[in-house]
């Protein structure tokens, strides 16, 4: 059986991370909101 929990960084990253955000808006909508997190 496996196990539930299969964490595949790469993916992650590209999904989720900073980079994947640069290319859209939502870095910017973040900074003005002023999150200290802007992504993950």
């Amino acid at each position: 059986m496996k196990r539930t929990l299969q964490r595949n960084n790469r993916k992650k990253k590209k999904k989720h991370g900073f980079f994947a955000r640069k290319r859209t808006n939502i870095l910017k909508r973040r900074r003005k909101k002023g999150r200290k997190i802007l992504s993950r």
